[in-house]
């Protein structure tokens, strides 16, 4: 993105920075949908370090964070101090801190442009006060009103490949007592260190550098970590964590070489921290406790090594990551989540510009998603033969251990022209191997030349495992899936008979959750010249059985259609209880007269049918109801006559149209009733069907399949 566009993001800080203040936040982030991407993107940040907001860059609009969840759901999401572990447990493994925060989206009539995330001290009420809430809620209001404008003048604003960093007023701000402050702090015998809200070194005070043993002109503008080897100690990090995200202060102690302990004491504020150092066997002050929520050694010290990356604090930081990344692989169900999912948390991790991840198939590797790279790059090495086409991946699987190409020459010198090909100049091919048995491979790449430290090389390797487990259950689940939707393809008709006088449509849409084999079915049956019977209904249970059943059902009413409707389910009714299958069935039977324009009809337990009148109204037909299929042998049903019109519509559905959780069945089917009357009587009958499903009331969570007959006479 140039930096024109990058600028223009400018615009919305004031509404970031009005928010701030008068809200009572000390930092946040705005996220933007990419166009065309389910995904959001971080464009502007503040109060945060720039090293802890790796995993937060992009975020799948499917991955559950408090954040994500504002957008899809389009509501304010509020997580007071502690919440974040109960309600968003993998969030909480990457922050594990003392924080509230809260996510609200930003969204106008019918577009969602993004989500706001503000971040709050430990000291927050367990409520936002009126005042936040409508202070949150107006800057989501104006954002919104920038951003349409910006879209409508065709120059949208999204986020740049690294989040833009607003400076509040107060970190620009001269102060004009700075000088007599310096000399104050210079007077006191304890050391004192000021860091900025980057981390950095902006301030020493002879004692402190007399102390750390370091001149205060080689910490000025460093992190001291960098420039002290022996902070290096997770603890340091830790504390320096717990304090940017509770804004409380923390402390520790840590051993420098070769034996003088020091005591360091972390004050945070929205501008930056100050340290106060004094040597750990002189009387000082009381230090106050730790308050930050994550994983510690009690506040020793130790002597450390030199970070391999002093750029920035990536020790524990990487290690809360991966943690996350392990939780949110467990979120994947099918194969196409993974890479959605795991993308950017990994290149987060890593610092990489491009992953793929392939699939070993049928002794191909086909990919199966890809960042960073060009779609035309990845179709040339989509499907190579793991036998005939070497290629690095295809080798890495087969010695099953990874490989690491730090430059281009590297690679080229063993693969000629992949560089050019990938336009990558290092990269890292990840076996995946489950229980000894290849699945695939996960390339992690990079714009320029890397090199690959041990320590990195055994976290790649590591995260090799953990997505060759995360890709193989997915492959299960689709294999079985795909198995499973098959069969119940092929138990339901093929095609319905054309019927002249009558347009049908049918539906059928499986649970979006879990992989089971569904038991409703629908059918249409030819009687006579101008008689037809129609049958829909649903067998209790997602499994095998509820299928081969529900095969049964199908057949037995075939065997039976043009009987009287009572005839027709009592017959049924008796198979079921014959068979002694254990299951239980619902079903709606409908006996048409398209001569005398009228309906008989006969129910097993099943929702009622909807029918709308000529002139649009819409009734709820009151079947009287007999009991389910499979219950009583000597089960009776009864039989209800309605007239069918020429320009009718009869709707029979299964259950799955109108569960919605906490709510009467009946209103449920009431507010279906007034979707069908607003449906356009003119729309062709497959249009309708498909806005019927469209306009439904929200379910269970996609947890139960559904399906629908429309039959419209003419």
């Amino acid at each position: 993105m140039s930096d024109s566009v990058r600028l223009r993001l400018k615009a919305l800080d004031p509404y970031l920075e009005t928010v701030l203040r008068e809200s009572g936040a000390y930092g946040g982030g705005i996220f933007l949908l990419f166009p065309d991407e389910q995904v959001l993107g971080l464009a502007v940040k503040v109060g945060v370090p720039d090293a802890f907001v790796g995993p937060w860059k992009r975020l799948w609009l499917g991955a559950r964070t408090p954040t994500t969840d504002a957008a899809r759901q389009r509501r304010l999401i509020w997580l007071p101090v502690g919440d974040t572990f109960a309600r968003y447990p993998q969030t909480s493994v990457l922050l594990p801190y003392r924080f509230a925060a809260v996510s609200a989206p930003i969204a106008g009539d019918d577009t969602v442009w993004g989500t706001i995330s503000l971040l709050f001290p430990a000291s927050q009420p367990a409520r936002l006060s009126p005042e936040q809430l409508a202070a949150v809620h107006a800057c989501c209001r104006g954002l919104a009103e920038v951003l349409a404008d910006a879209s409508e003048q065709g120059r949208p604003l999204l986020p740049a490949a690294e989040p833009r960093t607003m400076l509040r007023a107060a970190d620009t701000a001269m102060d004009a007592d700075g000088a007599a402050a310096v000399k104050f702090a210079q007077r006191l015998p304890e050391g004192g260190v000021a860091l900025d809200s980057e981390g950095r070194v902006t301030f020493v005070t002879t004692s402190a550098a007399e102390l750390v043993g370091v001149p205060a002109e080689d910490l000025r503008g460093r992190w001291l970590w960098e420039a002290l080897p022996w902070l290096g100690d997770p603890v340091f990090e830790e504390r320096y964590r717990a304090a940017v995200f509770s804004r409380e202060s923390t402390a520790f102690t840590a051993l420098r070489p070769p034996g003088t302990r020091l005591s360091f004491v972390l004050y945070p504020d929205d501008s930056g921290l100050s340290i106060r150092i004094t040597s750990a066997h002189q009387p000082s002050p009381p230090e106050p406790p730790p308050t930050g929520g994550g994983q510690g050694n009690g506040g020793e010290g130790a002597t450390g090594q030199a970070r391999s990356d002093a750029a920035a604090p990536t020790s524990l930081g990487t290690m809360y990551e991966f943690m996350n990344l392990a939780a949110m692989l467990t979120q994947t169900v099918e194969v196409a989540d993974i890479v959605p999912l795991a993308a950017n948390p990994i290149m987060a991790m890593f610092e990489a510009q491009g992953l793929a991840l392939l699939v070993l198939e049928d002794g191909r590797l086909k990919n199966v998603g890809y960042r960073g790279y060009r779609a035309e790059a990845m179709r040339q090495l989509d499907g190579a033969q793991m036998r005939w086409t070497p290629t690095p991946a295809s080798q890495a699987l087969s010695r099953r251990e990874a490989a690491f190409y730090a430059t281009p020459e590297e690679m080229d010198a063993v693969y000629r022209g992949m560089s050019t090909l990938t336009g990558k100049a290092a990269w890292a091919y990840l076996p995946l191997i489950v229980s000894d048995r290849p699945v695939g491979c996960c390339v992690i790449s990079y714009d320029h030349t890397r090199t690959f430290t041990p320590g990195q090389r055994a976290f790649l390797t590591a995260l090799g495992g953990l997505l060759g487990q995360a890709l193989d259950r997915a492959m299960l689940h689709d294999s079985r899936y795909r198995f499973a939707r098959g069969l119940q393809a092929g138990l339901l008709p093929g095609t319905l008979p054309e019927v002249p006088g009558l347009q049908v449509a049918a539906r059928y849409r499986a649970a979006s959750r879990g992989m089971e084999i569904g038991g409703d079915f629908y059918d249409l049956i030819r009687t006579c010249e101008s008689g037809v019977a129609a049958a829909i209904g649903d067998v209790q249970g997602h499994n095998p059985t509820a299928a081969a059943l529900m095969g049964q059902v199908r057949t037995a009413v075939h065997a039976t259609a043009g009987a009287p409707p009572p005839e027709v389910l009592s017959r049924t009714n008796r198979l079921l209880t014959d068979l002694n299958a254990g299951l239980f069935t619902s079903c709606l039977y409908a006996d048409l007269d398209l001569a005398r324009h009228r309906a008989q009809l006969a129910s097993a337990g099943h929702p009622p049918p909807l029918l709308r009148h000529p002139d649009g109204t819409v009734s709820v037909i009151r079947v009287p109801p007999g009991p389910l299929l499979g219950i009583v042998n000597t089960a009776r049903y009864s039989t209800m006559e309605i007239p069918l019109p020429p320009g009718a519509d009869l709707l029979m559905y299964t259950d799955g149209l109108v569960e919605i959780p906490g709510q009467d069945p009946d209103l449920a089917t009431e507010e279906l009733a007034r979707n069908l009357a607003a449906i356009p009587r003119d729309e062709p009958v497959d249009t309708r069907a498909d806005l019927i499903l469209k306009n439904a009331p929200p379910t269970l969570s996609g947890t139960d399949d559904i399906a629908l007959l429309l039959l419209s006479t003419t």
